[in-house]
């Protein structure tokens, strides 16, 4: 199904890779349908499911305009890439299909102005048994401090200039999200702007919770020097030496 509506008048574009999702993807459609904020388009990038999530794509009936291709992908970044070359909007939100938009999204959505502007806000972790907690990694961030963590995925929405610039390395099968942002963070082009208000629910038993990105880890320091200045390189050093000192883990 392709929206008809017009690209103008498309303010969000909300892209969800999904392969398998049955189970989940109604609840998380649902959540999007529920915002008061209209101006949003919804893409589905599917990597050829093999269980019941097209016939739920097929049979959707919600308010928002809704695009969606199925065919084999090279993992969930080239979905998301995919997605990216399709979505409409001024600006590109990322959403598993096993996380729950909540009102905060429609507040934060009503903030848009600038065009190059990266606005984000805040998440909050949930799991499938209905437990809710504090988000890992939110709140307002500093170059720095993305050098040190990355910025929940859900809780950013991208200007579209930013993958006519950018794009997911698929080499980073885990990490592809943290090597972007370190980009982003780092691009003097891109202003960031906080709003503190909590916009998502998302699933902490997710696609990364328990794997690791052993090429991503390699390449950071890289990263960091390359995209975010010398300044923020050193401090990021000085830390990355106390942890090894302390004996701490790195990611």
């Amino acid at each position: 199904m392709t929206s008809s509506l017009a690209t103008t008048d498309i303010v969000i574009s909300i892209i969800i890779a999904t392969y398998n999702a049955g189970s989940e993807i109604k609840d998380c459609l649902q959540s999007i349908n529920d915002q008061v904020f209209r101006k949003m388009e919804i893409v589905v990038v599917d990597g050829g499911s093999k269980d019941d999530t097209v016939a739920s794509l097929q049979s959707y009936n919600g308010r928002l305009p809704l695009t969606w291709i199925s065919e084999p992908d090279q993992g969930i970044y080239d979905a998301l890439n995919k997605g990216a070359r399709l979505a409409r909007g001024k600006w590109i939100y990322f959403l598993g299909a096993d996380d729950r938009l909540l009102p905060g999204f429609s507040e934060l959505a009503a903030t848009l102005k600038e065009e190059h502007t990266v606005y984000y806000g805040i998440s909050k972790a949930w799991y499938r048994n209905g437990e809710t907690g504090p988000g890992l990694y939110t709140g307002r961030f500093s170059a720095y401090r993305m050098a040190k963590n990355c910025l929940n995925h859900q809780a950013i929405l991208y200007p579209a200039a930013v993958f006519s610039k950018y794009s997911y390395e698929l080499q980073y099968r885990i990490s592809a999200d943290y090597a972007l942002n370190i980009r982003v963070w780092g691009d003097k082009n891109f202003p960031k702007q906080y709003l503190p208000v909590t916009i998502v629910n998302y699933n902490m038993e997710g696609y990364s919770s328990d794997k690791k990105d052993e090429l991503f880890r390699q390449n950071r320091s890289q990263l960091v020097r390359d995209y975010m200045g010398y300044y923020v390189y050193c401090l990021f050093l000085f830390r990355q030496f106390r942890k090894k000192m302390k004996g701490q883990p790195d990611l």
